[in-house]
């Protein structure tokens, strides 16, 4: 068998530097998530007819945004890395350094969307509709920033024909598995929640769809990166990451069940 053994290309992690002001390739990585999403919601509001004021989505982008930092930060700092952070409480902030949870992400995110539909006066899941269909695209750029910082690597593959050393792991060669969650978590994913159609009556399928579909290619790919040096398996021989991922499957599921049933009693 033709083995091909890259190593990890040394790309330097802050993309530009203007004077004292140094932008990291991961804080490109969310502006593009944002804007890239925000265009795009822009596109489903218009494509779907939905009565939208564009004065009430440049707010919900203020919302979504803080949600995604403040949970991904706080869901990190007490899911993942909780000792570390309570005997050194000053780095709480470092956002810089790396360090964030999508399902802490997830939680802000949702808890935003209440806000900002109790604020606006318009359905929780035709908001969560949007924004599902949108989050994919930032996905897909977190998880290629993840791979240029050369973080969240895979496990061990001594015979995996395209495997990868990377240099913080050792000499090793390991599933390049941050190009895998690139791939699952944002094309396949896009395309997947793409594929359910955003409805002005009975939303929420579509939010549904996200959650289930994040939930399984999530446990995937867990199957393939390397768990957590401070946490390793957490129960049994699942990760942190599947374990988060349970409950997203079980809530889509509901939510899923719920809309389905609506419109069937709809229709009768």
């Amino acid at each position: 068998m033709f083995f091909l053994l890259f190593e990890f290309p040394m790309i330097d992690p802050v993309a530009i530097t203007m004077g004292p002001l140094s932008i990291r390739w991961y804080a490109l990585a969310y502006i593009a998530g944002i804007i890239i999403g925000w265009q795009y919601v822009l596109y489903l509001i218009k494509s779907y007819s939905i009565v939208f004021e564009t004065k009430l989505l440049d707010s919900l982008l203020f919302y979504v945004t803080y949600g995604v930092i403040l949970g991904g930060r706080i869901g990190y700092v007490l899911l993942y890395n909780l000792n570390y952070y309570y005997s050194n409480p000053e780095e709480i902030f470092m956002v810089w350094r790396g360090g964030m949870s999508f399902h802490g992400g997830v939680l802000g995110v949702v808890l935003a969307i209440i806000l900002f539909a109790r604020k606006a006066k318009i359905s929780i899941f035709i908001i969560g509709d949007l924004v599902a269909s949108a989050t994919p695209i930032g996905l897909f750029f977190g998880r290629i920033a993840n791979f240029i910082n050369g973080e969240l690597f895979g496990r061990v593959a001594p015979d995996l024909p395209w495997a990868m050393i990377f240099p913080i792991a050792g000499d090793i060669p390991r599933h390049p598995s941050q190009i895998y969650e690139a791939i699952l978590e944002g094309i396949v994913l896009f395309i997947l929640v793409r594929g359910v159609k955003i409805r002005k009556q009975n939303p929420g399928m579509t939010m549904a769809s996200f959650f289930i579909g994040y939930g399984f290619v999530r446990t995937i790919c867990e199957f393939f990166r390397a768990p957590d040096v401070q946490l390793g398996f957490v129960v049994s021989n699942m990760t942190m990451g599947q374990l988060l991922s349970l409950p997203m499957i079980l809530i889509g599921g509901i939510v899923m069940c719920c809309v389905s049933r609506k419109d069937h009693l709809d229709c009768n």
